[in-house]
This record gives C-alpha cells, structure tokens and sequence, in this order.
C-alpha cells in the first residue's frame, strides 16, 4: 500500500505536534549550553562574588558549569524511570500534555535566574528539562507507534529524530552571534523551549488518545478516532493483560531475547561516540584548520545534515527496513570513527578535511537510523502489557550511557589519545553484528506477529517465512492501530501484509 494512501492530515499533525513540542526540545537542551557557556560562568563568578565577596576557582567554576551540563542527563534518567508510571495512569497523549508544565516551571527558573542572581535557578532548570526530555524520548514514540496503522509505523515512528535534530540546529542557529548569542541574551536563550512546547499544549488535546491504551488498558469500547479512524474492541484475553512490572519483564523468559535486544541497541546508541563527536566538534574543526570565527557557522552546518539525514532515514525506513537502517548506520559511524583515528595519527595536511568529512558521516550515520530507530523498535517487540517497562528499560539504559559518555570520555581520550575512537568504531560494528544475526525485520508486522517472531529460538536467525500453519492472524490493521474486527482467528495462510 502506497505511504500517503492512510497518511492523513490529522497522523501526520499529530506526529508533528508531539514531536515539535517535546522530541526537538531534548536536541535543543543537548545544544544550548554550548554557545553561551562563557557568559554563563561570567554569571556565576559575578554571583559568587557578590554573595561572599571572592569569587570562584577556576576548578570550582568548571565544576558547577559541568554539573549544568550533566544534570540535564540525570533529570533525563528520572523521567525515563517514571514513564511506565505516568503512561499507565495518564495515558500516552495524557502524559505528553500532563507534562508541558515541566517546560514551562523550568523555563521560569532558567528564564530568571539572572534577574534573582541565583545560579540555583540554571541548574535546577536544567535539571527539570531533563526530567521532561527522559520522558518525553520514551512517550512518543511509544504514542506514535501505537496509533500508526503498520505500514507506516516505522515512517511516523522517526519523526521524533527528524525533530531532536531539528532542535540542535535551532539552539546552533539561534546561538549564533548575531542572535541570541550575545551575553544579555543567553538566559532568553535557555528559556525558548517554551515556545514550542505553549503551541503543542494549545493543539495536541483535540487530538485523539492511543485507542489501543483505551481499549486494552481502560476497557474503552467506545475510543473513536477523529472521522474516518475508529476502533473497536479488540479480543476480550487480550483487555485483561495487566501491564507487567520492570522486574516481571526481566524475569520473563518469553521476551528474554527482545529485553537484550533493548539492552544492545539503547546502550549502543549513546556508546557509538556520538555524543563525544556533538562534544568536541568544534575542536575538531579547529584542529583542521578552520578559522576561528567561521566555526560555529561550520558547526550549524552540520545541524543541517542531521535534518537531512535523519528525513532520508524517515522516507526509506518502510522500503529498506528497520534492521537495514540500523546496520548501515552504526557500519558507517565506526568505519568514520577508525578514519578520525587515523586522521589524527598520520597529521598530514590532507588528512585534516579527512577527519572533517569522518564527522560528518558519523552525525550522518547516526542521524539515518540509530537516532530513531531504536525508540521505534522497543515498542514493536512488544505487546502492549510489556511496552510501558521495555521503555523504562530502554531509556534508563540511554540517559545512564550518555551521562557515562559524557564523564568517562575526557578521561579516556587522555588516556588513550589518538585510540579512543577506536572504541567508539569497535563498540558501532559489534551493535551492527548482534542487529544483524539477532534482531528480525519487523517491517510491515503487527505486534502480535512479532512477538512470535520471537517465540522460538530458531527464530532469532530468521527475518521471514516464520509463520506457515496453525497461524494466529490478526485482521487487517486499519486507521490508527485499530482492529478491524474483535476477533482472532487462525488460518494455515501466510501473515497479513
């Protein structure tokens, strides 16, 4: 079926507000500090200064701007822990409305903390937009996935990357001198995020809620979908499944395989180097003989191939698949990761515009697929009782890695030089590997099918033709992820397509 024949206005608005209002705001959050970091610890010597008349070390000063940073992670790990939480009680559209107010509380603090001198204010800021992006990473994909009829899961479902990346170019944009900038600036600059999230929490609520959340978890057999979308009551075992606890889905030996496969792919997307690469672009350029001055417009190019990178993954991911897109992704990250290696090794003139280029692959590798593609299938491998604590899984296993990353890496590249990418590259082709021989296409599959695609461990090494007789068959998907019919029935037939 042709992508834009169930493609209507209202999925894609959707799709479009709930990314533009909570996914672009992490990609913003992760940028943002980056431009106006001096003026920031100006602020906070001068703070300090007045409250008890010295000011700060240069090691203290370098402390409190690191511990500005990283909060934002550790609020990130919090909101990802609570996600199974609030999704259950609030619902999936429930909690990315429900938790707008965590945008503007912070743009309050951040927004004013120079008008009340009070450095507290950036940090616990930061610390709450944390919060909101730790859930946020989890929830929608989790909605999108869920109310996209299947031929068009994977399309909807990298939405949120095309938005993450949208969000660094605009904090890279928006940084920019001639912007916001300039030292006067900078706390309008960290308070922005609420502007977008003020237009989704004015739109989103029309919209209408997961109907499998309502059918399934709240016994709601009247959930509609706005005008040609409608769902019906979907079998009767499968409303009564309670929503499985973080330790119940450890402990189940069912989906031993599909909670590795959320291990490998969450921790392998922050240990691919990416962050480190975000980190220390300007370095790199700088090292390549870049001017100065032109480097943060070098940078927002880069912004721009994140956009296009992650749109080209958006648009091919249901013709090529989810496992191709990965693949190719983390093989092309650590093929340019062994290049900036040996780039910074051989020092030769030419080699500078090698280690330029290295960059740009792996930002656009990782823009392709493994930017999106992981969040996309921690909800696919799972049914809906197993969804909530896959993702708490998934996304406490993503902050704790970027949080890791971010510590660990200014160490191990005085430690090892030259060597660390080789870490990075070694880490990219071993997740590539394990996608390849574990994971199974889940292309145009409906959770029910996928599930058992993962039943039996013969097939693991299989990526079709796993159903032939005896098969459980789901009617035909239709609309939002509602069924067409209220029973199950079984067929000798191959799957629904």
């Amino acid at each position: 079926m042709d992508l834009a024949q169930q493609l209507t206005g209202s999925l894609l608005a959707v799709a479009f507000l709930t990314s533009f209002g909570s996914s672009m705001l992490y990609g913003y959050n992760l940028a943002v500090v980056n431009s106006p970091a001096a003026y920031i610890k100006s602020f906070y010597n001068k703070t300090v200064v007045s409250r008890n008349g010295t000011g700060l070390s240069g090691e203290t000063l370098t402390l409190m701007y690191s511990l500005t940073v990283s909060v934002f992670a550790i609020g990130g790990l919090l909101g990802s822990l609570i996600v199974g939480m609030l999704v259950s009680r609030f619902g999936r559209k429930g909690t990315v409305v429900n938790t707008t107010v965590l945008v503007f509380m912070a743009g309050s603090l951040m927004g004013f903390s120079r008008i009340c001198g009070s450095p507290e204010m950036v940090i616990i800021g930061r610390f709450i937009t944390g919060i909101h992006s730790g859930i946020s990473l989890s929830v929608v994909p989790m909605y999108l996935g869920e109310i996209a009829p299947k031929n068009l899961r994977g399309f909807l479902g990298l939405v949120p990357s095309i938005f993450i990346g949208t969000g660094v170019f605009a904090a890279q944009i928006l940084g920019l001198h001639e912007l916001l900038g300039k030292e006067e600036y900078w706390p309008l600059f960290l308070s922005v995020v609420v502007v977008p999230t003020f237009i989704q929490l004015l739109l989103l609520p029309w919209f209408p809620e997961s109907p499998r959340y309502l059918l399934i978890e709240k016994n709601n057999v009247h959930a509609t979908i706005t005008g040609q979308y409608c769902c019906t009551e979907e079998q009767r075992s499968l409303s009564s499944v309670e929503t499985l606890s973080v330790w119940g889905l450890v402990l189940d030996d069912s989906v031993r395989w599909q909670v590795l496969s959320v291990v490998v792919i969450n921790i392998g997307m922050q240990l691919s180097g990416i962050d480190a690469i975000w980190f220390y672009t300007n370095d790199i350029f700088k090292n390549a003989g870049i001017p100065v001055p032109e480097i943060q417009y070098t940078t927002a190019g880069t912004g721009i191939i994140e956009i296009i990178a992650g749109l080209i993954g958006c648009f091919t991911i249901e013709k090529v698949g989810r496992r191709h897109l990965m693949i190719g992704g983390f093989t092309m990250m650590g093929i340019c990761s062994a290049g900036i290696t040996l780039a910074l090794i051989l020092q030769l003139l030419f080699m500078r515009y090698v280690s330029v280029c290295c960059v740009v692959g792996i930002i656009a590798g990782f823009c392709i697929g493994p930017a999106g593609v992981p969040f996309l299938i921690t909800a696919e491998l799972f049914k809906q009782s197993h969804r909530p604590a896959a993702y708490i899984i998934g996304g406490s296993l993503n902050w704790l890695s970027n949080f890791t990353v971010g510590f660990v890496f200014p160490f191990l590249q005085m430690s090892a030089g030259s060597y660390c990418y080789l870490v990075f590259a070694t880490v990219c082709f071993s997740v590539a590997i394990y996608v390849y021989i574990v994971i199974p296409e889940t292309k145009n599959k409906t959770f029910m099918e996928i599930s058992r695609m993962f039943s039996k461990k013969e097939s693991i090494l299989e990526t079709r033709g796993l159903f032939h007789v005896d098969q459980l068959k789901l009617k035909k998907m239709n609309g939002y992820g509602g069924l067409e019919h209220t029973s199950l029935e079984f067929d000798s037939s191959s799957s629904v397509p």
